[in-house]
């Protein structure tokens, strides 16, 4: 009997069905040794030597493990490919007592029976400059947060945590705000304009855009600040209204015909296949999905054998699968669409593994309908996602048919004669676009059959009045971008960091789903800033994650790298510890303490913020702030519906609660409200609350449920869609939109 080792229960049961009887496939769990929780667990004086447990939790599994090990002919450890999996594995053989020349380490990027038959065929000895690479990882992370943590305890509040790649993200999500909050708006206008033949239908119309003035181009005033850079606005800009108004108005007494029509061929193509990051980035932005709630479908898409291994930073097909993909455009799409050769990407990320593939289905011949039936809605969408991007990643180009259009436009009264343009395109062969099933638009922009000097006229034209707006908020698709462009953490940690930010309460979601910093958030971002720059610096952490990929190579051993960072890292955090006071990072208020006399201030507590006396521990005064009052306030009057007290605003890990105030006697509790001040569309009665669904997520319903059961994923905005009279809504994207799925109405910015 031969005993194959995996971390996933789904993996080992998907493994199974390909192996013979002679194998007995059992799941890890995950890892079995991992670093102690009450302790540092990292002997510094001994080359910062690990002090690895086997937790309680996975104590039964290992013995279970064991007793099975002792009784196979052969253990083979068939963990995932990464730093992680090749960890896991070393410390199987430690807990489990395997003779370091026994077990077998077997990899595969794609859970199928020709991958696992060739994997067991060319087995190869667990590589430890993965496992120090990793080893590598995580004693600099429990350095960094053992270390720094407690710093945050005595200076702001205890339960504080920081993170190295975690206190990276946050300074980004921090600094972004700070540009949003010192933004100046500043106002310009713009001629939009419509042309059309003279005499022409009106659903024959298309923009025009101002390019020149007698001869001279017209210059953009300024280049506006957007976006957090120096960009260039693409429509002509003017810096007072009456400049503008005077040439809509000279436009409109001008008279107009085509100057030139160029047209020329535009070929498109697909993008590569997906990488962890460019999976994450398009599933927030197409299917509204989280980075965590990405990586968790992707997960039980691998370990059921649909896709390949979804942490990569590697755009690279198997030549095998490439195709098997022309395979399925020749019978799907027909041979026109398909490529003589194979299409081959480069990968453009920083350290990408080369010998890795890109995310991508393992059958390509499965098509998502087939597997619809068998699938979880999460994992149908995501499959879908993946499959669509890989058969397009090797189909014929897209071809367009461009049209730029040349306008001129001469006013006999004033002697000034405009240039204008207009750009359209059409598809002339759809190639890759034929792949996907949700495209809109079909990436056409029409205009109407035009020649030489055809006669046109002004269909419309005005005066609009623009401001400048603030460099957006991250949403999860632009923070990994960002992470990934600067070369801070790895495929793996994308997805964990966000959510460790968000779990930790430093970071929180708006309505459109951007990022923005809690008030506690800004201030350890603040602290980190000042006493401990290089931990937050961005050249900093990606250097670090250069030197792991280094150990991981087998170039650099991983101690002297680790005592090269701790030894200036704790000199300052020593000295920061009595430098630093508490006080310089709270808010002093111009009130007297009522008990003593002392000075009033702000503290962070466990739950959030609270007003107390600077003397204590002396004097133990404290009072809720304005809007914990406001809070009381808003839920007076709230009556227990068990014994009949009054309901009191108390305080949770998720947040603030009613409770009745007859606790202990009486232990009813109730959601405080998010009221929206909206009215309940169905019974015109309730109104529209924030609420959560079994799983957490948060959702829009009426307060009478269930009494009505009206409800909305997403949170109306207040207004009534002009179509469909139905309530308006923010959606994935930030755009508001009607709730009703069969109305198209859309707000455009």
């Amino acid at each position: 009997m031969k005993l194959v080792i995996v971390e996933s229960p789904t993996k080992a049961k998907t493994i199974s069905k390909f192996l013979g009887k002679n194998y007995v496939v059992k799941s890890s769990y995950g890892h079995v040794r991992d670093l102690p929780k009450k302790e540092m667990g990292i002997d510094i004086e001994k080359d910062f030597e690990p002090k690895y447990i086997i937790p309680g939790a996975a104590r039964t599994r290992v013995s279970e493990l064991k007793k099975i090990a002792q009784k196979a002919d052969e253990v083979i450890l068939a963990t995932d490919e990464d730093r992680e999996g090749e960890a896991i594995s070393w410390h199987l053989v430690s807990a489990l007592n395997l003779k370091k020349s026994s077990p077998k380490r077997i990899v595969f990027h794609e859970i199928t029976k020709k991958a696992i038959d060739k994997a067991i065929e060319n087995p190869r000895e667990i590589d430890l400059d993965l496992v120090d690479a990793q080893q590598a990882r995580r004693v600099l992370d429990r350095l960094v947060g053992y270390e720094l943590s407690p710093f945050l305890w005595k200076k702001v509040r205890r339960g504080l945590s920081a993170g190295r790649v975690q206190s990276v993200a946050l300074r980004l999500i921090a600094e972004r705000e700070r540009e949003i909050e010192k933004f100046q708006s500043k106002k310009f206008w713009t001629v939009p304009l419509e042309l059309k033949k003279k005499g022409g239908a009106d659903d024959q119309k298309f923009q025009g855009e101002l390019i020149e003035k007698n001869g001279k181009k017209i210059e953009k005033t300024e280049t506006l600040k957007l976006f957090a850079g120096d960009y260039k606005i693409k429509e002509t800009i003017f810096n007072n209204e009456k400049s503008a108004r005077e040439t809509a108005e000279d436009l409109k007494k001008s008279v107009l015909h085509v100057k030139d029509v160029i047209k020329k061929e535009i070929i498109r193509q697909p993008s590569a296949p997906f990488t962890t990051s460019t999976l994450q980035q398009a599933s927030i932005n197409t299917l509204g999905y989280s980075a965590k709630k990405t990586m968790i479908a992707a997960q039980k898409l691998y370990e059921q054998g649909f896709i390949t291994y979804m942490r990569t930073d590697s755009v690279n097909l198997s030549l095998e699968s490439m195709l098997q993909a022309k395979k399925v455009i020749d019978e799907k799409f027909g041979q026109k669409y398909s490529l003589k050769n194979p299409r081959f990407f480069k990968n453009k990320s920083k350290g990408a593994q080369e010998a890795h593939e890109a995310i991508r289905p393992a059958y390509p011949e499965k098509h998502p309908e087939e597997l619809k039936d068998s699938l979880e809605s999460d994992q149908y969408k995501l499959y879908k996602l993946i499959w669509e991007r890989m058969i397009a990643s090797q189909m014929s180009p897209a071809i367009f048919d461009s049209v730029k259009v040349e306008v001129s436009a001469k006013n006999k009264e004033s002697k000034n004669e405009y240039l204008l343009h207009a750009n359209g395109s059409t598809i002339k062969f759809d190639g890759y676009l034929r792949a996907f099933s949700s495209r809109k638009t079909n990436g056409e922009h029409l205009l109407p059959e035009l020649k030489t000097k055809d006669e046109l006229e002004i269909a419309s034209i005005d005066t609009q009045e623009k401001s400048t707006t603030p460099p957006p908020r991250y949403s999860e698709a632009s923070l990994v971008k960002v992470l990934e462009e600067n070369g801070i953490g790895r495929p793996s940690t994308y997805a964990p960091t966000i959510s460790t930010i968000i779990e930790r309460k430093y970071v929180d979601k708006n309505e459109e789903k951007r990022l923005f910093p809690l008030e506690i958030g800004l201030l350890v971002n603040d602290i980190l800033v000042e006493h401990f720059p290089t931990i937050v610096d961005t050249g900093f952490t990606a250097n670090m994650e250069e030197n792991f990929d280094k150990i991981a190579e087998g170039k650099e051993n991983w101690v002297p790298i680790i005592r090269e960072f701790y030894k200036p890292f704790h000199k300052n955090i020593e000295s920061k510890v009595k430098t630093v006071k508490k006080e310089d990072y709270q808010e002093k208020l111009d009130r007297q303490c009522p008990e003593c006399g002392g000075d009033l201030i702000v503290k962070f507590g466990r739950f959030g913020k609270f007003i107390a006396c600077s003397n204590f521990p002396n004097c133990r005064y404290t009072e809720k702030t304005a809007d914990e009052k406001k809070l009381d306030d808003e839920n007076a009057g709230e009556i227990c519906e068990l014994c009949g007290s009054p309901m009191a605003v108390k305080h949770g890990r998720f947040g603030p609660f009613l409770g009745c105030s007859k606790y202990p006697d009486c232990k009813n509790i109730k959601r405080i409200e998010n009221k929206t001040g909206i009215t309940c569309p169905k019974c015109k009665e309730g109104e529209i609350v924030e609420r959560k669904s079994k799983r957490g997520r948060s959702f829009y319903g009426c307060n009478t449920y269930p009494k009505c059961d009206f409800a909305l994923w997403n949170k109306p905005n207040g207004k009534i869609c002009p179509v469909c009279q139905s309530l308006l809504i923010y959606d994935t994207k930030g755009k508001i939109k009607c709730s009703n799925k069969e109305c198209k109405y859309e707000e455009v910015n």
